[in-house]
C-alpha cells in the first residue's frame, strides 16, 4: 500500500454511507403503517413534520392543530387497511355485479389517510338527481340504496356524506343557491342510505359545500360535471373517535 495514496478510504467511506442508507431503506420498508406515516410526513413537509414526538424542527402558527392530529399515529395504523380494504371490495364487486344499470366510470373509490372515499358524479349520462333540484333519480336511488346495502354489513362504520356542486347553476334561467342544493343533496343522500338498510348512528356528518372544494383535476374547468357529486367518507368507528378526541 506504500505510495498508494488514501484515494480508498474516500470510495470506502462512500460504500459505507450507501450500505448504511440500504439498510435504512429496508428497515423503514419493514415498518408498521405508524412508522411508515411518521416517515412520509417528515419528507412531504420536512419543516412542519406531523409526527407523534414533534410538531416541527421550527414553530408554526398551526402547532395547536397539529397536536390535534397527532391521535392519527397512536395506532399501529392511522386507519384499519385491512377493515377498509374489506369494504372497498365489497362495493367494487356489488357495483359490478350491475353493469346494466351501474355505471363504474360515474363513480370513483380511493383509500385516502382518514379512510374509505368514495364519490358519485351526477353525469349527464346516468344523473343521480333530476335536473338541478335534490330530488333523485331511479339510477340515485339504486346507487344509496345499493351502497347502503354494503355499509349496514359492517355496523362498525362511521360514515360522512357531503354535497357538492359546480361553479354555475341555473334553473329556468335563474341561479341556483348551489349552497342549499349541494347541503340537501347530502341530507337526501343520508336519508336513501337510512331508510333502507344503515342505521341513523352510523351517520356523523352531512354537510354541504357548494362549489367551495372542487376536484384538483378539474380545475381549469369549475362547471365540469364532476364537480356535481356527492361523496361518502366511510370510517372505522374506533378510528372515528381517537380522532375526535
Amino acid at each position: 500500500m506504500a505510495g498508494g495514496g488514501g484515494a480508498w478510504k474516500v470510495a470506502f467511506a462512500d460504500f459505507v454511507t450507501a450500505m448504511m442508507a440500504l439498510f435504512m431503506l429496508l428497515w423503514i420498508l419493514n415498518q408498521d403503517e405508524k412508522v411508515k406515516g411518521e416517515v412520509q410526513q417528515y419528507f412531504n413537509t420536512r419543516f412542519k413534520s406531523v409526527t407523534k414526538m414533534s410538531v416541527g424542527i421550527i414553530p408554526i402558527e398551526n402547532a395547536d392543530l397539529i397536536e390535534a392530529k397527532r391521535a392519527m399515529f397512536d395506532n399501529a395504523s392511522a386507519i384499519d387497511l385491512q377493515f377498509m380494504r374489506r369494504i372497498n371490495e365489497d362495493i367494487i364487486r356489488v357495483f359490478a355485479d350491475n353493469p346494466n344499470f351501474i355505471d363504474m366510470k360515474t363513480m370513483r373509490v380511493q383509500m385516502t389517510s382518514e379512510g374509505l372515499l368514495i364519490e358519485f358524479y351526477n353525469d349527464p349520462n346516468r344523473r343521480l338527481f333530476q335536473g338541478p333540484t335534490a330530488v333523485l333519480t331511479k339510477y340515485g336511488q339504486t346507487v344509496f340504496d345499493t351502497l347502503s346495502y354494503v355499509l349496514a354489513r359492517h355496523k362498525s362504520t362511521r360514515v360522512e356524506v357531503e354535497g357538492h356542486t359546480a361553479n354555475d347553476v341555473e334553473l329556468d334561467g335563474e341561479r341556483v343557491d348551489t349552497w342549499a342544493l349541494s347541503t340537501d343533496r347530502a341530507l337526501i343522500a343520508r336519508h336513501a342510505m337510512d331508510r333502507k338498510a344503515m342505521k341513523s348512528e352510523q351517520f356523523i356528518k352531512v354537510a354541504g359545500f357548494s362549489s367551495s372544494k372542487p376536484l384538483k383535476e378539474y380545475l381549469h374547468d369549475l362547471n365540469h360535471s364532476h364537480h356535481d357529486r356527492v361523496t361518502i367518507m366511510v370510517r372505522a368507528g374506533v378510528q372515528y373517535w381517537i380522532m375526535a378526541r
